[in-house]
């Protein structure tokens, strides 16, 4: 058995050795982390603890110079440095650490904000006599002042606090904490603080109660800090920081990749941004496209290129994508965006336009992939006909709902080669469609839902008023949606039952005006509606009626059963012409039983 051994260190350094690492340099923050947001009283409430020895839980950082992760860093709040190379970044513990640096170490005034999130300017004390009173909460003994550190009220005109000089501290008996950590300037405090007292001895005990209660216990603070090794792979960096860094940001592999790339002086996130405007003006199919999945995309892909040159597997498990290199996004994402491209206008010819009626997003990735794959090939007509088997497979199987990386690979294996003459994928080939399937598709929730719609767009679905083709113009222009046959008001009035009337058996994609021309009356009404008050003859009405795979005259005599029977024969015929495979158990007894008869 293979030894496992520790990919961390643990240590409890000095709070004060920390501060003075932060602001050296030798401890930075990864460029991914999300800048100090920490308001007026969480600096306070920080400070009470530290005070108090109270615990404020531990740090993670990483060493840097390790061959895995290369990040790049920048300095805490408060910092100037310049070309400082750290040893180590901090994972987590960012707005802790900074609140304690600008509060304890930096001799700026603190830029935070009040509880109205307006942006203040903020000195810290200790009032001395409060931390002795036992009635006080260590939390009402931090004093917060404003930058001129003068505290006023009355609009100004009264000055409550004043501590604009070293004797007014020592006259209010305040400490600031900007130099409890300064020897040298803390020593001098506190010589002063003696003299203004003239060396009084009960103000001599009183302030060395202070220093040994109180400034002893900053001193001597230390903080647990759990150190992850160099060679602590990026996948393990990952998900580590995702689980201890339960109060920032999540982590993500773009993130980290993006914080990699930089380390090679290269902006993944303008790269992407850039990608997404093109996106965004391409095509309303790609709206929900996100950087997650383009990167995944891009593994994908590379990993197809790698695969065919070297023989190694394809794989886009989250490990994959992290051990992406800059050359491999670089050699992979323009191509891939190009995919992108040929993949929407395939999914145009389906007659789906947008993210709303897109049956699967994630089936999205590996159709980029395998249009970028095809290259010109995309347009031949046999690699489209594959093509859309394929995608029709994997939408109405609904085989792109769960974890999908395993068969994203396999298909974009498998797919090109089948295209070029091999076996067929295992999409494909899982895919199947049983009847009473079709009972249960009630929404839109479902992908085969959306998939049955977007057929049924393609096989016609014209206005049943102009005879205008459902295309992208009347699509956007026109309000299409998806409505009921008979109509539910109607069904329900019969006594229906609703797994037939909502089923998407009695559903066809319809303009918004003619929706409510059928309003809710029964199919015998509207159509006669229709054919007088619309200028259309009888005869066109049937023509445009058939068009969405409904018999006309099961409607001219209301006969809901009829017409559910003959429907679901033919949209099972629509589904198996999709998918390039009969649909089984059109005759069994469950099928039977549900409808009245079979639906062969």
């Amino acid at each position: 058995m293979t030894a496992i051994t520790n990919t961390f260190s643990t240590d409890q350094p000095f709070l004060s050795e920390l501060l003075s690492a932060a602001s050296s340099g030798s401890i930075q923050l990864p460029d991914f982390q999300r800048g100090w947001v920490w308001d007026d009283n969480r600096i306070k409430a920080i400070i009470a603890s530290v005070s108090l020895g109270y615990p404020v839980g531990a740090l993670m950082c990483m060493e840097t110079g390790g061959e895995g992760v290369r990040f790049s860093p920048r300095p805490f709040e408060g910092v100037s440095i310049s070309n400082t190379s750290p040893s180590e970044l901090m994972l987590d513990g960012q707005q802790r650490i900074t609140s304690l640096f600008l509060s304890l170490k930096s001799q700026f005034p603190v830029l935070t904000t009040n509880e109205k999130k307006q942006e203040i300017k903020r000195y810290y004390y200790l009032d001395i006599k409060k931390c002795f009173d036992p009635d006080i909460d260590r939390f009402d003994a931090i004093v917060s002042v404003p930058e001129e550190k003068v505290v006023t009220s009355d609009f100004g005109r009264k000055v409550d606090l004043d501590l604009s000089s070293t004797d007014k501290e020592i006259e209010n008996e305040i400490f600031p904490l900007n130099i409890i950590f300064d020897g040298n300037k803390s020593d001098e405090w506190q010589m002063r603080f003696q003299e203004y007292y003239d060396f009084d001895k009960e103000k001599i005990k009183f302030l060395f109660r202070f220093k040994s209660e109180v400034i002893t216990p900053f001193q001597k603070f230390k903080i647990p800090v759990i150190k992850l090794l160099k060679d602590t792979p990026k996948e393990a960096v990952c998900q580590v920081f995702e689980n201890v860094n339960t109060g920032g940001v999540s982590l993500t592999v773009f993130e980290l990749l993006t914080a990699t790339f930089a380390a090679d002086d290269f902006r993944l996130r303008q790269d992407w941004d850039k990608r997404r405007a093109v996106f965004d003006s391409t095509d309303p199919v790609l709206k929900h496209l996100d950087e997650k999945d383009f990167l995944t995309a891009v593994t994908l892909l590379s990993s197809y290129n790698k695969h065919i040159s070297k023989g190694s597997s394809i794989s886009c498990k989250r490990k994959d994508i992290l051990n992406l290199t800059l050359s491999d996004y670089c050699s992979c994402a323009d191509d891939l965006q190009q995919g992108m491209i040929r993949a929407a206008k395939f999914l145009h010819t389906q007659k789906i336009f947008d993210t709303k009626n897109l049956p699967y997003q994630t089936q999205l990735i590996p159709l980029s992939v395998i249009c970028s794959i095809l290259g010109n090939g995309f347009e031949n007509s046999a690699a489209r006909n594959k093509l859309s088997q394929w995608f029709w497979c994997g939408v109405l199987g609904e085989l792109y709902g769960g974890a999908n990386e395993t068969r994203y690979a396999l298909d974009v294996q498998n797919v090109p080669a089948w295209i070029n003459g091999g076996s067929e994928p295992v999409t494909v080939r899982d895919a199947g469609f049983y009847p009473t399937r079709l009972l249960s598709l009630q929404t839109r929730n479902s992908a085969a839902y959306k998939g049955i719609m977007a057929l049924l767009m393609k096989a016609g679905s014209i206005d049943l008023i102009n005879g205008d083709p459902i295309e992208t113009t009347t699509y956007f222009d026109q309000a299409v949606d998806i409505h009921h046959i008979f109509p539910r008001s109607y069904c329900i009035k019969q006594q229906y039952e609703r797994r037939f009337w909502n089923s998407i058996i009695n559903k066809a994609p319809l303009t918004s005006r003619t929706n409510r021309i059928v309003g809710g009356k029964a199919p015998s009404s509207y159509m006669a509606s229709i054919v007088k008050n619309h200028g259309i003859s009888s005869h066109n009405l049937h023509n445009h009626i058939e068009t969405h795979l409904i018999n006309p005259a099961l409607l001219e005599v209301d006969d809901f059963t009829g017409f559910i029977s003959d429907r679901a024969k033919k949209l099972l015929d629509l589904i198996q012409a999709a998918i390039g495979k009969s649909v089984t158990g059109r005759d069994s007894q469950e099928v039977v039983q549900e409808f009245g008869g079979h639906l062969q």
